[in-house]
């Protein structure tokens, strides 16, 4: 055999555990390698040295029970007499106290959040009043007034009807149509 059976072989084989073809192979390589069969050596001395301390020692086991049994019982009649009795539950437990600030807190944020609008007295808005002018059609409500101016031009039209009025504009010199309708509501 060219190479040396591993390590694991050898511990196998020192114990005896070792069977067939690769028995067979590692035994006659050890017989002619001194490494191995120093190897072998250990691994057996190794082995002796386990079995002797696997052996248990001999034990009672009647008066193990019986001393595990005393000190239960001292441990029990221990655990007696430094107990507290329980405590006094309150009108309300905790849990009930926790829910009821939480639900306090959430109605005063609620309260906050959906606060109810103000009310506001109606005034009276002026009317918009809509008229034409020499200079287009104006839209007047209080101090204040929009005007869409057109050309003086004698080509501008005016039309009224009920809450509109429009102003149609023709340019002369290019054609283009430009019409103007406003509406009050």
């Amino acid at each position: 055999m060219s190479r040396h059976p591993s390590e694991q072989s050898l511990a196998l084989m020192a114990g005896g555990e070792l069977s067939g073809l690769r028995a067979w192979v590692t035994r006659r390589h050890a017989a002619r390698c001194p490494e191995c069969q120093r190897a072998l050596a250990e691994f057996s001395v190794l082995r002796e040295k386990v079995v002797a301390m696997a052996a248990a020692p001999q034990l009672s086991w009647n008066s193990l029970a019986a001393e595990m049994r005393a000190n239960i019982r001292l441990g029990l009649e221990a655990g007696e007499c430094v107990t507290e009795p329980p405590a006094e539950q309150g009108m309300f437990s905790l849990r009930a106290l926790v829910a009821c600030g939480s639900l306090a807190m959430l109605l005063v944020v609620g309260f906050f959040i959906e606060q109810p609008a103000p009310h506001i007295r109606d005034t009276k808005t002026p009317e918009a009043v809509l008229e034409s002018s020499r200079s287009g059609i104006q839209v007047v409500e209080g101090s204040h007034a929009l005007m869409l101016l057109n050309p003086g031009s004698p080509d501008v039209q005016y039309q009224a009807s009920g809450s509109a009025m429009g102003a149609r504009y023709v340019n002369s010199d290019t054609g283009q149509v430009t019409i103007n309708n406003v509406y009050v509501q």
